[in-house]
């Protein structure tokens, strides 16, 4: 019966010592999979074994041996596939976000695992609770990756300059650490990048573009998905119906089936219509309350009144 380890999948190492000297780390999943030989396992019989003396006038009937077919039998029986139970100590055991299972590529490979849509709340913090779930295993930490941001664009004032933001850097600053104000992508998905050398594959569903935030800078990568107004996830699981505790979500760059996977979950994502058109929805601001039309009509109220703070309805 292969046991294989880790991502990719590899076999476990031959040892015969305990079970701390295999390299498993916290979090990492372990793959079994059934060997079809051993359905072809025959029965063993065996021959009866001679009583022992007796010192009864009656002889004892033989004593069979005990047949091994009974166990072989269950050893050949399917295994029945059985949830994995969350580990107490998992991260995610008690935030846990709903995965949709219908959204799922496999990669190619044998128990290569499952691509899937990883969705989180859409509360005007869903890049960082995206990133959240990426890189801290919670969308309870988005509030603290707001701070993240706001730290880096203090501590650097000259890569985030006001032309970059768009405003004075203490305004935005002011801004993105409130709960209400919507990330941006260039600033904040550059400062992750960095925050955690790690290479941030943007993919937006409308055109299949993918950015690539610290491209060629770091041995890792990770998958989001940009639906026009909101972020996503994209995390590898086992099975498509596996607990997100049991998902990896970041990738080493090496690995070439991950962009390509990746591309055809955002094909099937774009198929369905998984995308707001910004340049037609409706839009509110949620500072003063004015209705407006697309992505235009909120630059155009953001230049006129300074209001950053809008919302679909």
């Amino acid at each position: 019966m292969p046991v294989k380890y880790s991502y990719p999948p590899k076999p476990l190492p031959e040892t015969t010592g305990t079970l701390s000297t295999i390299p498993i780390t916290k979090g990492e999943q372990i793959i079994v999979t059934s060997n079809p030989s051993l359905h072809n396992i025959s029965a063993v019989t065996s021959t009866s074994l001679a009583p022992p003396a007796s010192t009864s006038r009656s002889e004892q009937p033989p004593t069979p041996a005990p047949s091994v077919k009974a166990f072989n039998d269950a050893i050949s029986a399917p295994t029945p596939i059985v949830q994995p139970q969350r580990r107490p100590d998992s991260p995610l055991a008690q935030n846990d976000i709903p995965v949709e299972s219908s959204e799922s590529v496999a990669l190619p490979g044998r128990d290569a695992g499952y691509l899937q849509l990883r969705v989180v709340p859409d509360d005007n913090s869903c890049l960082f609770s995206a990133v959240g779930v990426v890189f801290e295993g919670e969308i309870e930490a988005a509030q603290r990756l707001r701070k993240v941001v706001a730290d880096a664009i203090r501590n650097d004032p000259f890569t985030y300059s006001d032309v970059m933001l768009g405003q004075p850097a203490d305004q935005y600053i002011e801004k993105i650490v409130k709960p209400e104000t919507w990330g941006g992508a260039i600033a904040e998905l550059s400062i992750f990048s960095k925050h955690y050398k790690t290479e941030i594959s943007s993919f937006d569903v409308a055109t299949g573009r993918c950015d690539r935030f610290g491209q060629d800078e770091y041995d890792s990568r990770c998958l989001l998905v940009y639906s026009g107004i909101h972020y996503d996830a994209l995390t590898l699981s086992p099975l498509p119906v596996s607990p997100p505790s049991f998902h990896t979500t970041v990738f080493p760059v090496t690995d070439s089936t991950i962009l390509p996977t990746a591309e055809k979950l955002i094909s099937q994502l774009k198929a369905r219509h998984y995308y707001t058109d910004t340049a037609t929805f409706d839009l509110r601001c949620q500072i003063c309350g004015t209705g407006l039309k697309g992505e235009k009509g909120a630059r155009e109220h953001a230049s006129q009144t300074g209001h950053v703070q809008f919302g679909e309805y």
